[in-house]
């Protein structure tokens, strides 16, 4: 990890939203020994409050959280109290009345929630891609009143698709057609039954279609005059859940206006930084997109970790007689799709002077 010359002076106090659930505890795990950033409050439902932190979780990862962290007394969800930066891992409907309740109060949420990502004046931010969006947070204050502000990061699908298609830009982004294959814990713990995932494919996930779909357009959308302008490109999505513990596989035909060979597609991809990477930010990795010349990758077993979870691998890069290219990507669906997404779009934020 790389500190660079935007690092602050003295790691920042976090708080972690929903900390004992499958996203909270990679927040914890994203978190450890982050040369920025000290989670010092943590938070959760009701049944979790009072309680040390190892005994209100139900620990799923496989390395233990930090003895500081298991120590930890879990606290109530109540705006005003902890840190001025938290990260939310809040359930959807918790969080659409308590995120706003604390940008109201002052807090900076970093938030991993579906309940704000489309809202007009919310940047929905992939560091590498639209970190410009940012300057939302001018029009969300203005407007509501905050002292504070609301940051989203996209749907754990939608950041997969729509870093491989950035540097795709350059050639007319026309039309997508994408087929995903999620693991089960996008799910969250405990998630789906067994009975139901096991030797099977559940063909609909609710809701993800959709986001895929709107969240894409807007991540990809042009910043101007306080707005963004969603991108004209149209995305057709199918989602899907499969016996995979970790890892988002989503298959992509790309129409592209300027018909670039797939030498160009694949230079593209492999030359693309963001500005994470020219500054170094901790939780960059040094290659977002990493392209396999392999003709069975990428694989969730075995290149989900890459870059610690933060690179998207993309392999199979071949035409499509229908739309002119296609490819397969896949993404750490609870890190570079949640917890490490948020914590570079907290980095960020931190470099580009948005946390005082």
């Amino acid at each position: 990890m790389s500190t660079g010359e935007h690092a602050p002076q003295q790691p920042i106090e976090v708080g972690i939203l929903g900390a004992t659930g499958m996203v909270g505890q990679q927040f914890i795990r994203v978190l450890d020994r982050h040369p920025w950033f000290k989670p010092t409050w943590l938070a959760a439902s009701g049944r979790s409050e009072g309680k040390a932190y190892e005994d209100a979780v139900t620990w799923r990862l496989e390395t233990p959280p930090p003895d500081d962290v298991r120590r930890m007394q879990v606290q109530a969800c109540t705006p005003g109290q902890g840190p001025r930066l938290v990260f939310s891992a809040l359930d959807a409907a918790v969080a659409k009345d308590l995120e706003p309740a604390y940008a109201a109060a002052g807090h900076l949420v970093i938030s991993n929630t579906r309940t704000a990502r489309m809202d007009p004046a919310v940047p929905l931010v992939i560091p590498e891609v639209n970190g410009d969006h940012l300057g939302l947070i001018t029009r969300q204050r203005r407007e509501r009143g905050w002292t504070g502000a609301i940051v989203t990061n996209p749907n754990c699908s939608t950041v997969v698709i729509a870093l491989v298609l950035a540097p795709l830009r350059q050639f007319g982004l026309r039309s997508l057609m994408v087929t995903t294959l999620q693991a089960v814990s996008g799910a969250g713990y405990p998630g789906v039954p067994s009975l139901d995932i096991l030797g099977n494919v559940v063909p609909a996930i609710s809701g993800e279609e959709e986001k895929i779909e709107s969240e894409t357009q807007k991540i990809l959308g042009t910043y101007a005059d306080d707005a963004v302008s969603m991108h004209p490109l149209v995305v057709s999505a199918t989602t899907t859940r499969v016996a995979v513990i970790d890892g988002h596989t989503a298959s992509m035909s790309i129409a592209l206006d300027a018909k670039p060979s797939l030498d160009e597609v694949r230079a593209a991809l492999r030359s693309f930084r963001g500005k994470p990477q020219t500054l170094g930010l901790p939780t960059a990795p040094a290659v977002p997109i990493d392209v396999s010349d392999a003709p069975d990758r990428p694989q969730p077993r075995l290149d989900v970790g890459k870059g610690r979870g933060m690179t998207v691998t993309v392999g199979r890069l071949r035409p499509c007689s229908l739309l002119g290219t296609k490819l397969i990507a896949l993404g750490h669906n609870t890190v570079r799709g949640a917890a490490g997404a948020a914590v570079l779009n907290a980095e960020l934020m931190v470099a580009d002077g948005w946390v005082d």
